[in-house]
C-alpha cells in the first residue's frame, strides 16, 4: 500500500493535481492540514470531487467522518496517547462503520506495545526525510513485529527494496510527491516501482 501525505501548507493547483493522482491510482490520501479549521477542511473536502472522498483520511476534525463518506480516521502520536485509553467515549458518537482506523508512531517498540488493533501503523523517519530536512533517519527494522506497518521517510522510487528487506507492508510518501516539480509524475514512478517490489516479493 502506498499512503500519500497532504502538503501541510497548501501548494498551487493543489486540488487539480490530487485529482490526476487520484485517476493516477491514489487510494490512501491523509488530509494533514494541521493549520486548517474545520470550516477549512469542509472547504477542502468540498472542493474534491465525491467519488473520490472514499480514499481519504481524516487527521483533524474526525467528526467530518459523519457528515462525508470518508475513508478513515488516523491519530497522530499525541492524539492517539491522549484519547486511545478510553476508546469507547472517543468513538460513541463517530459513525466508523466500515472506516479504517490508524495512527503515527516514531518509536517500533512503542507500536508493538500498543494494544488498540489499528488497521495499520505509519512509521517514521525510516530513511532521512525529504519535507523535513532535520529529521534523520533510523533504519527502523520491523520484521519482529506482526502488524501492518506503513514506513515513512525519504521514500523514493529507487528505494522501496530497502522498506520491504526492513518488514514494511506499505509506504508513506509526502516530499518525494509533493516537494517534486511535477508531484503526478514522481507519483507515478513511485506506485510504478512499488508495484514491481511488491511483484517481486509474491515471488520469492
Amino acid at each position: 500500500m502506498i499512503v500519500l501525505i497532504a502538503p501541510e501548507e497548501d501548494v498551487p493547483n493543489e486540488i487539480e493535481i490530487l485529482h490526476e493522482l487520484f485517476k493516477a491510482g491514489v487510494q490512501y490520501y491523509h488530509l494533514r492540514k494541521p493549520f486548517k479549521d474545520l470550516e477549512q477542511h469542509k472547504d477542502y473536502l468540498n472542493k474534491i470531487k465525491p467519488k473520490y472522498h472514499n480514499r481519504i483520511v481524516l487527521h483533524n476534525h474526525h467528526e467530518l467522518i459523519n457528515s462525508y463518506n470518508l475513508k478513515g480516521i488516523h491519530f497522530q502520536e499525541q492524539k492517539r496517547r491522549d484519547t486511545i485509553d478510553n476508546p469507547t467515549r472517543y468513538f460513541k458518537n463517530l459513525n466508523m462503520f466500515g472506516k479504517t482506523i490508524s495512527s503515527s508512531f516514531h518509536d517500533p517498540e512503542e507500536l508493538n506495545r500498543c494494544y488498540f488493533e489499528f488497521d495499520y501503523h505509519l512509521l517514521s523517519p525510516v530513511f532521512n526525510s525529504i519535507s523535513k530536512q532535520a529529521y534523520k533517519g533510523q533504519g527502523f527494522n520491523v520484521n519482529h513485529i506482526d502488524k501492518t506497518i506503513v514506513g515513512m521517510g525519504g521514500v523514493t522510487a529507487k528505494n522501496l527494496s530497502k522498506f520491504n528487506k526492513l518488514g514494511y507492508k506499505g509506504v508513506g510518501v509526502l516530499g518525494g510527491v509533493w516537494n517534486n516539480t511535477n508531484p503526478l509524475a514522481a507519483f507515478k514512478q513511485i506506485n510504478e516501482a512499488y508495484t514491481i517490489c511488491l511483484n517481486n516479493r509474491n515471488n520469492d
